[in-house]
This record gives C-alpha cells, structure tokens and sequence, in this order.
C-alpha cells in the first residue's frame, strides 16, 4: 500500500473517531451531569480581513441574542442552548445528527487585546468582527 493511500485512509478514521466521540459526548453523558456543563462544540471559522479579526460560528437554530460572548485571557468564550422545538419534542427519531443542549466553544485568539465591533447573524452563523487593540 502507498504512504498517500495510508495516509488517506487514516486521516479517514481518525475522523470517524472524532465525530463519533462527539456524539458519544452529546448523547451519553453521565447520568446525574449537571445540564448546565457545556456538551457540544459549534465548528468555527477565524480569519483575519482589513486589519479585523473575523470569527463565524455555525450556530443553526440557537437565537443569537441567547448567545453570550465572554474574552476570558486570550480567549472568546461562546454559550448557549441549542433546545429541540416544541414540534418536534414528541415524535420518534429516524435521525439526529444536528446536535441539542449546552454548547460552549473557546477560541484562542492570536496574541493582542481586542474589541467587538460587529455581532450579527446570517443564515445560521454568528458572525463577529474583533479590531485589533494595541
């Protein structure tokens, strides 16, 4: 087998893994967890445009003033509560994949002090914009 083969099909499980660890995360967690602890992670996208500090957080179905944003060292902080819609609540599953309950995801940000400048929202993703401070 080529190196490039192997190292396709590694790369491959070790993304099963890790996707199948975070649903193992969002579904299981220990009976007694206290429902405020944080089980999933939102994906992000940080990029860095004009002299601004770019940052997009897929966050479909959460409300983005029920977001909170906190700069913790060198680090955002993203909350919130991702809930299952009431239309939703009683029926049978055949799948779930989006995932529901605490989410909190800390960003590290690159070495400076910031200031948000922008918080808004487009088709499911928070959108930030940080302006360098120093």
């Amino acid at each position: 087998m080529s190196i490039t083969r192997h190292t396709i099909m590694w790369d491959t499980a070790i993304d099963a893994l890790e996707r199948a660890a975070r649903l193992h995360r969002q579904f299981f967690r220990l009976a007694g967890q206290h429902a405020r602890l944080p089980v999933w992670e939102p994906p992000i996208e940080v990029f860095e445009h004009d002299g601004l500090l770019a940052i997009v957080v897929a966050l479909p179905g959460v409300p983005p003033d029920q977001v909170d944003l906190n700069l913790e060292g060198g680090a955002l902080v993203v909350a919130a509560e991702r809930t299952l819609p009431r239309a939703l609540a009683g029926g049978a599953v055949h799948c779930l994949e989006i995932p529901y309950g605490r989410f909190e995801r800390r960003i590290q940000l690159p070495a400076g002090r910031y200031r948000l400048i922008r918080r808004d929202s487009e088709h499911g993703c928070l959108l930030l914009d940080f302006e360098r401070q120093d």
